[in-house]
């Protein structure tokens, strides 16, 4: 969640079409919980957690 949008965009490719179905800018340098909180942040999280095929197991607490 402290990570920039734009970091995570350029790490993971594919996960730029998450942030355009969610209305947040690939380029943007503010982290996940500037743009989201709460349910919306939480879903926002679980689809780039699909869409790269990770889970909570193996992200790192506030990453």
């Amino acid at each position: 969640m402290e990570m920039p949008v734009s970091g995570i965009a350029n790490s993971w490719d594919e996960t730029k079409e998450v942030f355009k179905k969610h209305d947040i800018p690939v380029g943007s340098n503010k982290a996940l919980k500037e743009h989201l909180q709460d349910k919306e942040l939480d879903i926002l999280i679980s689809d780039l957690n699909k869409t790269i095929g990770s889970s909570e197991v193996t992200c790192i607490e506030g990453g």
